[in-house]
């Protein structure tokens, strides 16, 4: 029986050079290369509604969102990730590693569609790695089953407030950004009894 096959591990810069010419996206953990599953109509439909709703909501700030083909590191850890929506304030920061500015390290919010193929590390792992980022205040957590929106809001001494929305009556409040956004506008044309299990 011969040896089992080691992981190849790339560097930082293997991996901008590899996902600049790629079809799909890919993130990056420590070295290793992971591909992004796909979406489901659920998912993109909750994703493109919140991006409207909050790029309405923010307009004449100088606070923008940013779609899911605008990549994110955690500026002291070598993790690479596509966020569903980040939203930057005022001028960016980007990654020193990445000349061609392809790489945001400024994110004041970020938020994630859950599915159920994330769901688990998009609560856990990655939610630990983005709190290692200075610049965040809030983590967003939407659901494409029901209408319910949790929010992390980053308080003093390292502590998150947990604040979360539910119902198509609710409002969710980006203290951060100074804007809310109701959930009728993130769940529009959402017909949640249509939906598979996503």
């Amino acid at each position: 029986m011969g040896l089992p096959a080691t992981k190849r591990r790339y560097t930082v810069a293997e991996y901008l050079r590899m996902e600049e010419k790629a079809r799909d996206r890919h993130e990056f953990h420590d070295g290793e290369i992971l591909a992004m599953s796909g979406s489901t109509y659920g998912h993109d439909r909750v994703k493109n509604n919140l991006f409207v709703a909050i790029t309405y909501a923010l307009k004449g700030k100088r606070c923008h969102p940013l779609s899911s083909d605008m990549r994110m590191r955690v500026s002291n850890r070598l993790n690479y990730f596509y966020p569903d929506i980040s939203v930057v304030c005022g001028k960016p920061q980007f990654d020193p590693d990445d000349p061609k500015q392809t790489t945001i390290i400024s994110p004041r919010v970020i938020l994630e569609v859950l599915s159920i193929s994330t769901e688990s590390y998009d609560r856990r792992g990655k939610f630990d790695l983005y709190r290692q980022i200075p610049s965040l205040q809030e983590y967003v957590l939407v659901s494409q089953n029901q209408p319910l929106v949790e929010i992390y809001r980053r308080r003093a001494r390292g502590t998150w407030l947990f604040d979360p929305a539910k119902g198509l009556k609710a409002t969710a409040k980006l203290s951060s950004l100074k804007i809310s956004v109701p959930l009728r506008e993130i769940y529009a044309g959402v017909d949640f009894e249509a939906l598979p299990n996503a």
